[in-house]
């Protein structure tokens, strides 16, 4: 974050300067608590492994001064918009006054946790799109924890829209509504296996806490009795009943999730040039993009989620980056054609009629090579497990299974591979597992690059790079044609190649003759 000696707000000529606000006060009510339970480890440490001990009043003195810091910050923090920056300030013994220019500032967003919602109140975080590197990327951005929903919207219209400093306007434009969720989505959450990740947190936890214990849970209750049974009966008998009751508990899990993140969901475009989003159930949060930012679409079809017929779209925007792309879903799991018509709304291009240009067989070959490749890695690597007494003989024997299953992925990665310009854009498709089709603006791009392996290069292919300040940097174009690939790289770029091009020696050889 950009930190600087503050200086006097630029204001019109004969108006006031812009005056200082402070945070809300009922965040009093709220900050004390949070502490405290932040806090609990150390004060029941103290409490009851250093009663008696000057550790107890350590511990007790820590959470006072922890409590006394956050009611500090409530108090003395202040912030002030002027026309050229937005300028915070806090601190009763140690001093923080930070500015942003109001030009680098990229997103706003708006989130109410439950601790804000309880009093009305919400969070603005101010963000340039910049991140520092320090322990690891840090976001760049200003948070205002506690202002009220109307103040909220205040500032979110103030520092997008771009509009002169008052102390008034807290009125939004009219928006148009360019998609909201339906219930009957909720059929797609289990699909999203978004779920697993939550299973695999609660058991790896639970297994961290029971192993530090000494605690196994297979010796007492109903587990025992549950182990005991399982043992008893088949084995595939138990694999499949496991399956089953896994794969209930995931589709559970994913349905209350979607529910969670993704109720009331609401894309609106404001006159101004903004896009607008807002979802949550129990944590509300409001993401504005302004479209002068926005370099492209993404739609994402994950094959669970592509079997049944849906696909998510993501904005691709400077500012955006890739830890924040939660924030630019344009679109939550949905039918595949509301994911094309929202992209087409956003972007102007319907993808879903781009007719994309098919790569050589040369391509499908390498797919496929790729897929059976890693299955006969995986299969050598059980192999060797297996004489050395790490693992039985039957898991390397099963892998050769899966080379079918390989074959198929390997076939529909190739029938996935696709490219095309249209408009402004370059689109591109690539993917099995994870299908992804990107339209990436071309007058957005920092260059264009040509990558060419070894083996691309034994078979006459390359692939084009084309990288871009937002998403993921950077999108492929995966195994063309060598021809081809340059130019269609000279055709996102025009000229941009051209004095790297050497001319076909036979070409040159027949317009000599001519």
């Amino acid at each position: 974050m950009t930190t600087r000696a503050p200086s006097a707000p630029v204001a019109a000529e004969g108006s006031a300067p812009a005056r200082w606000h402070r945070l809300d006060r009922r965040m009093l009510l709220i900050r004390p608590v949070l502490d405290v339970v932040r806090s609990l480890p150390v004060l029941v440490g103290a409490l009851f492994l250093g009663h008696g001990s000057y550790w107890q009043w350590i511990g007790l003195v820590a959470t006072g001064v922890t409590v006394a810091v956050g009611i500090s910050h409530c108090l003395t923090s202040r912030y002030r918009i002027t026309e050229t920056q937005v300028e915070w300030r806090t601190g009763l013994v140690l001093r923080k006054h930070r500015a942003v220019p109001r030009d680098r500032i990229r997103t706003v967003d708006v989130v109410s946790e439950p601790k804000h919602r309880l009093f009305s109140l919400a969070a603005v975080r101010i963000g340039t799109g910049r991140h520092a590197h320090g322990k690891g990327p840090v976001k760049d951005e200003l948070i205002l924890d506690a202002v009220t929903r109307s103040e909220a919207a205040r500032l979110r219209t103030l520092l997008l829209h771009r509009k002169p400093v008052t102390e008034e306007s807290a009125a939004g434009p009219a928006e148009t509504v360019l998609a909201t969720v339906d219930k009957r989505w909720l059929r797609y959450a289990p699909f999203t296996l978004s779920g697993i990740a939550v299973v695999g947190a609660v058991l790896g936890a639970t297994y961290h806490f029971a192993h530090e214990l000494h605690f196994d849970p297979a010796r007492y209750g109903p587990i025992r009795e549950l182990t005991r049974r399982a043992l008893e009966q088949p084995v595939w008998l138990t694999v499949l009943v496991a399956a089953v009751g896994l794969l209930a508990l995931v589709s559970v899990l994913s349905v209350g999730g979607y529910a969670l993140s993704f109720w009331n969901f609401r894309l609106t475009r404001e006159p101004g040039g903004t896009l607008h989003i807002r979802r949550g159930l129990v944590t509300t949060r409001s993401v504005s993009i302004e479209e002068n930012r926005l370099r492209g679409a993404e739609l994402k079809e994950p094959l669970p989620l592509r079997m049944v017929g849906g696909a998510k779209c993501v904005a691709m925007a400077t500012g955006l980056h890739e830890a924040d792309r939660g924030g630019g879903l344009l679109l939550p799991p949905a039918p595949v054609a509301r994911a094309h018509e929202v992209a087409a709304a956003v972007i102007g291009e319907d993808l879903a009629n781009v007719p994309l240009t098919r790569h050589p067989q040369r391509a499908r070959t390498r797919r496929i090579t790729r897929a059976v490749t890693g299955v006969l890695v995986l299969a050598a690597t059980l192999f060797g497990l297996a004489q050395l007494g790490v693992l039985p003989n039957w898991p390397w024997q099963a892998a050769p299974v899966l080379l079918p299953f390989a074959v198929l992925i390997g076939l529909d990665r190739y029938r996935t591979l696709g490219h095309a310009i249209t408009g402004r854009y370059l689109v591109t498709r690539s993917g099995s597992l994870a299908r992804a089709t990107v339209a990436v603006r071309r007058d957005g791009l920092t260059g264009i690059v040509l990558e060419q392996s070894l083996f691309q290069r034994r078979a006459g292919l390359l692939t084009v790079l084309a990288p871009i300040a937002a998403g993921r940097g950077h999108y492929r174009v995966l195994d063309v044609g060598e021809a081809e690939g340059v130019s269609l790289a000279d055709a996102v770029q025009p000229g941009l190649l051209t004095p790297f091009l050497v001319p076909d020696s036979r070409a040159v050889e027949e317009e000599t003759r001519g």
